[in-house]
């Protein structure tokens, strides 16, 4: 039944699961007394034929913390499942809402069930209010000369750096009355529904949520950002900051954490990495399309080569660095980015497979997979994306004595490479190999590279 009072608002939590610098979560408290809080299991996504165990379990971890966090300021997180605009009307409609408030995001999938939601939401007399939240910058805020939106990341980040940023909004104050119910209250049910589903990897360890994340970020920034910058290349090191998967699920606020990173003396170049992930969401918000479509057609036509795809999904090219990513991957749900885009060099030029097979792949693992990040960061590497030098090769094994001289990484992710010594452990001989069970490369790098370079020449 409605509430008695004002008439009630809902928020419906998306990729914003925090009540840090959350607008839509502000804006909400401000309207309606008690605020209605809700979050969709989606069966679009539940449904899909491998779903990404690693974020789900991530997933129903951010959901627990955000519904503590929400009891503390005298609300409640309501999460049902089902048809995403179906529900959340169901839900508006038993509470008699009259605004429904959510973030706004840019994937063809969010855009297309938001679309569903606001045409159902209008003939039933019902307003939505879309806020800022997943990104520092709105997509629509920058706009090059002539519209469009940026196709090269360098004069975007000029104007993303220069760029007066909205005022990071301090989470809402607690309030007396009890949160009205809306149906059961199903969040320990979809939690175990999750934990039934979700099997996730042994050697996943990091926690969902906004309490770890912000655990998380105020240690990279006490004793983690000032290396970034000299050591964010080396995996061997392992000095990224592990907050992407955080940042994915808005468990953190992205302005938050840019403006921590523009206040830190070291930390442009993290800043810069915030900046390619806001650049990579406005190019899905102007092209929906490049989730699955080239950004720029380069006339591929792609080998279909399934044995390939298994040895580089399996970690067994007989590339070491390449293997040794490939294996993080399957392992830990993460990658670190400097693997992700030699790995993606590797399946596309030098196995001349198609980047939507990788793409997919990772998605499937990663805990941080984003839209936006992994699909235009594939195109990026596949020169079918923004990069101004769509020709450009990684070499596995120059990337590898660069990035990783000692060999620590391979070591780590190889076993039967632990032992080896020295240099060699970035290209074994043939004999070493043998010996240590170690694959032979699946294709000579040279010799792929120059076929890929004349078909991409026509």
């Amino acid at each position: 039944m409605p509430v008695t009072g004002r008439v009630p608002s809902i928020m419906v939590f998306t990729r914003d699961l925090r009540i840090h610098d959350n607008p839509a979560l502000v804006a909400v408290w401000r309207e309606s007394a008690p605020p209605v809080t809700l979050f969709v299991l989606d069966d679009g996504l539940l449904n899909m034929p491998r779903s990404p165990t690693n974020r789900l379990k991530f997933l129903a971890d951010s959901l627990r913390d955000l519904d503590h966090s929400l009891r503390t300021l005298g609300g409640q997180l309501l999460v049902r499942r089902g048809d995403w605009d179906v529900e959340v009307m169901a839900a508006a409609t038993e509470v008699g809402a009259s605004t429904i408030h959510l973030s706004n995001d840019h994937s063809s999938f969010a855009s297309t069930r938001l679309q569903r939601l606001e045409l159902n939401a209008r003939r039933h007399g019902l307003r939505i209010q879309r806020h800022n939240g997943v990104s520092v910058v709105p997509p629509e805020i920058l706009q090059p000369t002539g519209g469009g939106g940026y196709k090269v990341f360098t004069p975007y980040f000029r104007r993303w750096s220069s760029d007066r940023w909205r005022t990071i909004e301090p989470p809402p104050p607690p309030v007396q009355d009890p949160v009205s119910k809306v149906g059961p209250p199903r969040l320990v049910e979809a939690g175990d529904f999750l934990e039934g589903l979700t099997i996730p990897t042994p050697g996943l360890s990091i926690n969902g949520g906004e309490t770890a994340g912000r655990q998380r970020l105020f240690e990279w920034l006490d004793h983690g950002l000032e290396r970034y910058g000299t050591a964010r290349d080396r995996p061997g090191d392992d000095q990224t900051s592990r907050l992407s998967p955080y940042l994915h699920f808005g468990c953190l606020s992205p302005l938050e954490v840019a403006v921590a990173a523009a206040e830190h003396p070291e930390g442009g170049e993290f800043l810069r990495q915030l900046a390619w992930r806001d650049f990579f969401l406005q190019v899905l918000a102007h092209r929906p399309d490049t989730s699955w479509r080239d950004f720029r057609y380069r006339g591929d036509t792609w080998d279909q080569d399934p044995e390939a795809f298994r040895a580089w999904s399996e970690g067994l090219t007989g590339y070491p660095l390449v293997d040794a990513g490939m294996r993080q991957l399957v392992a830990e749900g993460f990658m670190h980015n400097r693997l992700r885009m030699v790995t993606a060099s590797f399946l596309v030029k030098d196995l001349y497979l198609d980047w939507r097979l990788g793409a997919k792949h990772f998605m499937e693992h990663l805990v941080d997979g984003d839209v936006a990040s992994n699909q235009l960061g594939w195109q990026w590497v596949a020169g079918t994306g923004t990069d101004a030098s769509p020709h450009r090769v990684l070499n596995p094994i120059r990337q590898s004595e660069r990035f990783d001289p000692e060999g620590a990484y391979i070591r780590r992710w190889l076993p039967e490479l632990a032992s080896v010594t020295g240099s060699v452990v970035h290209d074994p001989p043939d004999d070493l190999r043998r010996a240590c069970s170690y694959p032979s490369k699946i294709v000579d790098h040279h010799e792929a590279i120059a076929r890929f370079k004349a078909l991409r020449a026509g």
